[in-house]
């Protein structure tokens, strides 16, 4: 190994720096070569398929990974920097608490100003990345809202996650809460000048009245909190060929709040909406059977039904943010519209605006 130059980088900036060097530094093992390939659109990270040869032939690690670095569009670099810092603190500060399914981690490392990043993953092929805009079964429903417990239950209420440093999205103020609500009236506004062409008025008045009502929606229901996904929706799990086990990734959306909100989003924006409607109490159950494993004594099935019903605020919302923030591409308008869509229909069908406005 002495004498070998260039000196392998700290943090891989392109996939050219991901060498036999590199990936030697980080598993502890002799590499003869390296093969990347690109994987998926790379449109806030980039990543990429690792195949290794190992000097030894009997290497028990993986033959290939995922390895995924920071965006190579400098732009889109700096501006989700703060994305990159709140997966290297999943995988480095939650993932061990967590039982939700998750790929294994080899390596993460990001640079003091959080612009640098890297993890290294295990290889989830053959699964395949859910289709946001398809939709998925009621299975794949199923194994994904009993999955998400994994991340609500044992972080249930603990007071050390409000304050923790990797959240992209603090609520722990009042005047978080109220900056959060007038960015999304602003988001609002951004997103219907956008795309309000394509929707109905029905959907565009519901738009504006639902983001006019974040802050109390942020503000109500506080005892109740865990940590949250962020953005738990199909474009973020992985299936089995045969749709037998799901696994979750992209966090960098971490936050703190009422945690049905992530249910919701989920059903809100992966489900048809005759599907959704029709399963709706059927997964809710489900989700609430896998989390009461956890133990939360004072938690009702009742309370949970509510919380789901409050939560569909979060599929407007995470929506607007997205839309509004996001560099425009024909799927994205096309996935940020069809989940609006959903979204409007799932609130007014669970009268979802009438419980946040307490009438």
């Amino acid at each position: 190994m002495t004498g070998r130059m260039p000196p392998a980088v700290s943090i891989p900036r392109s996939p050219a720096d991901v060498t036999p060097q590199w990936v030697e530094t980080v598993l502890g093992t002799e590499v003869r070569s390296t093969d990347v390939t690109p994987i998926g659109t790379g449109q806030t990270g980039a990543t990429y398929r690792l195949a290794v040869r190992y000097a030894a032939e009997d290497s028990q690690l993986p033959d290939t990974f995922a390895v995924k670095l920071s965006s190579q569009d400098d732009a889109v670099r700096d501006r989700v920097a703060l994305g990159y810092r709140s997966e290297h603190a999943f995988y480095t500060d939650v993932a061990d608490v967590v039982r939700v399914p998750i790929p294994r981690h080899f390596h993460c490392e990001i640079s003091d100003d959080g612009g640098d990043f890297v993890l290294l993953l295990a290889d989830m092929a053959p699964a395949v990345q859910g289709d946001q805009i398809a939709g998925c079964t009621a299975d794949e429903a199923e194994l994904a809202v009993r999955a998400l417990a994994g991340l609500h239950g044992p972080t249930w209420c603990d007071p050390r996650w409000p304050e923790f440093q990797g959240l992209v999205m603090s609520t722990a103020t009042e005047d978080a809460m109220k900056g959060l609500g007038d960015v999304a009236v602003m988001a609002a506004q951004m997103t219907l000048d956008r795309l309000g062409s394509r929707m109905t008025a029905e959907d565009r008045d519901l738009i504006t009245e639902s983001m006019s009502a974040v802050t109390p929606w942020l503000t109500a229901d506080r005892d109740r909190f865990a940590l949250m996904h962020g953005d738990y929706r199909l474009d973020n799990l992985l299936f089995t060929p045969d749709r037998s086990h799901v696994t979750v990734v992209d966090w960098q959306t971490l936050g703190v709040g009422l945690p049905a909100r992530d249910l919701a989003y989920f059903t809100g924006t992966s489900l048809m909406p005759e599907t959704r409607s029709a399963l709706d109490r059927n997964l809710v159950a489900a989700y609430f059977a896998e989390l009461s494993e956890y133990g939360m004594a004072d938690y009702d099935f009742d309370t949970c039904w509510r919380d789901y019903r409050v939560g569909m605020l979060q599929v407007p919302f995470l929506s607007v943010l997205g839309c509004a923030f996001s560099v425009a591409t024909d799927r994205g308008d096309d996935m940020m519209l069809v989940m609006m869509q959903r979204g409007c229909q799932a609130i007014r069908e669970l009268g979802s605006l009438d419980l946040v406005r307490g009438t």
